[in-house]
């Protein structure tokens, strides 16, 4: 079967666009949606905005390639020849010569994690442990000892995205009580599914050998037995997280310009749409003040199955919001992490358990039953709204496919969008499968940096591990996603890691399972909007679409595949106006 293409699976413009607030149906709430559905009928007026001598690479496959294009009141109008676009052009309608230079559409990626970025000197924030600045253990220590320094005694030393594969293993209770024995430190793992604790939080959570590991979820422990301070899955977090000190919480202004720095981070990579993977009622709230004020992208939100309660309640479904923000579905966690190296699996890791000395490790099972996780996508089906649920282990995701083949058994319903987040080792069966239920698949990208930690599954599994082409072939949709911070939110580099599947040392991982550019490119703008339902009105650059795109400093497909990285984002345009290089106000 042919891959899904934007010609082929475009949905009329209403689908998935429908408001209720306070129980009223309101269709025509948001005169954007009306806009998206093809060609606006802008009259004779003048364009705005005029772009050509460009390389424009549109990914919509009625006109692949053009020279200009031509944006007013937002979006685009006219995509053609210069001479096509040039001769529309009015007295005050800005024109942009670009020089041969390449223009994509917008890029948005589908599952990422926004955090407020504050100041890492501040109480609030980070230490960024990215081993691109923190190499080894030595700069590891040095890079904490100098922020517990500054920190009062007895409060919260945090950092975040450290590699155990690059340190030379977890950063243990004894590496990090040689930091501290006066304050609490707690580090994230780049996965975001393990975390690194010193003896003061064991201590004050009381973890000792007799704790028994929580139902999904596990303490790490040395041959003695003894908690050696990793945490691995949230349910383990949560018991030593709680016993800290409690934090002061940022003012609403601190908060709303904290997360505008990191959407200007998102902006400087060409991201034009992110969709939040775990979402919050408090966020939301930012992500609205951040439009009003004219500052960031447009998001869509995932809002976490604990604010399932709160969803209901306020009456919204999918696509309740605008074209900026709004509610994308619900993300449901059932299963754990590939590059945390602890999802469930139905053969063993290729590591030895330290509890047996054998290797029949399967990882850490999901904490829901099969009967609970299908009356939690049932209730989210019948709601309106959509499921994305994280899913990494074969077995995990043969669970999701379970239940989303129960709830279309009991609540029928055509185009339901499902999304599997990641799906990571997905091998032809559960592949086939998800192509039968029209699964949406968020697939990681990060090869480049997470390469290393697929050793533990075995080279038997790489060639589906991350499966893009086999999913592609098969006709599946795939979205395209940095999962940031869990990798880093540089689309191009995603591109590269999707074409050539190598990683930073240099060697390849499920060499079958490479790209072409323009298909990577593809799955980073129209297959992320066919996955929150917004293929309508945005992920090409086509007539009557929104007008965000970005200007890049080469064609990606002509550059040497190990080298698409190198390609720099000149600007980056939202809804025809350029927010990166910020302009003046």
């Amino acid at each position: 079967m042919a891959p899904l293409t934007p010609e082929s699976g475009t949905a009329a413009p209403s689908t998935g666009f429908r408001f209720r607030l306070l129980g009223r149906w309101c269709p025509s709430l948001f005169l954007g949606f009306v806009l998206g559905a093809g060609t606006p009928a802008f009259g004779a007026e003048a364009p705005d905005l005029i772009v050509h001598n460009a390389v424009v690479l549109t990914v919509d496959p009625a006109r692949p390639t053009a020279s200009a294009f031509s944006v007013r009141r937002g979006r685009f109008t006219q995509v053609g020849s210069d001479a096509e676009v040039l001769k529309d052009r009015g007295a005050t309608t800005r024109v942009l010569d670009l020089e041969g230079r390449t223009v994509v559409p917008g890029f948005n990626d589908s599952h990422l994690h926004p955090r407020p970025e504050f100041p890492e000197d501040s109480i609030h924030g980070e230490v960024d442990l990215d081993p691109e600045r923190v190499p080894d253990r030595e700069r590891l220590q040095a890079v904490l000892k100098s922020k517990a320094a500054a920190a009062p005694a007895g409060s919260w030393i945090r950092g975040f995205n450290y590699q155990d594969t690059r340190l030379g293993g977890h950063p243990t209770r004894e590496l990090l009580d040689r930091v501290s024995t006066n304050h609490p430190i707690l580090l994230r793992h780049s996965s975001g599914h393990v975390w690194a604790v010193n003896s003061v939080v064991l201590r004050a959570a009381r973890i000792t050998r007799q704790t028994p590991d929580p139902k999904g979820g596990a303490f790490g422990r040395n041959g003695e037995g003894e908690p050696d301070g990793i945490l691995r899955e949230p349910p383990a977090l949560r018991l030593v997280e709680a016993a800290g000190p409690k934090t002061t919480e940022p003012t609403w202004e601190e908060l709303v310009e904290a997360y505008g720095r990191c959407f200007d981070r998102f902006l400087a990579e060409g991201i034009t749409s992110v969709q939040d993977a775990a979402g919050t009622p408090k966020a939301l709230r930012v992500y609205q003040e951040l439009s009003r004020r004219g500052r960031g992208c447009r998001v869509g939100v995932l809002m976490q199955a604990s604010y399932l309660d709160v969803v209901e309640a306020a009456g919204m479904e999918s696509g309740f919001g605008d074209e900026w923000v709004r509610l994308g579905g619900i993300k449901i966690v059932h299963g754990n992490s590939l590059s945390g190296r602890t999802c469930w699996v139905s053969e063993p890791y290729d590591r030895v358990n330290p509890a047996t000395g054998f290797r029949d490790d399967y990882g850490i099972p999901p904490a829901r039953t099969q009967e609970e996780l299908d009356a939690l996508v049932l209730r989210v089906h019948k709601a309106g709204l959509q499921p994305a649920i994280h899913a990494n282990g074969d077995r995990e995701i043969a669970m999701v496919l379970d239940a989303f083949e129960s709830a279309l058994q009991e609540h029928p319903k055509a185009d339901p969008r499902f999304r599997i987040e990641h799906a990571s080792i997905c091998p032809g069966p559960l592949l086939r499968r998800a192509k039968d239920l029209g699964v949406v698949l968020a697939l990681h990208s990060y090869v480049y940096e997470h390469g290393d930690k697929m050793e533990e599954y075995g080279s038997r599994r790489w060639e589906y591990m991350h499966p893009n082409r086999s999913a592609e072939e098969l006709g599946i949709v795939v979205s395209g996603n940095s999962d940031w911070p869990v990798s880093a939110c540089k689309p191009m580099r995603r591109l590269q890691s999707l074409v050539t599947r190598t990683s930073v040392g240099g060697r390849v991982y499920g060499a079958s399972q490479k790209i072409p550019v323009e298909t990577a490119l593809r799955e980073f703008t129209w297959g992320s909007a066919f996955a929150e339902r917004m293929e309508a009105v945005k992920g090409t650059i086509t007539e009557g679409r929104v007008a965000d795109f970005v200007v890049l400093s080469r064609d990606p497909r002509t550059s040497e595949p190990l080298r698409i990285a190198e390609i720099r984002v000149e600007s980056t345009y939202v809804g025809g106006s350029q927010r990166y290089p910020a302009t003046r106000r």
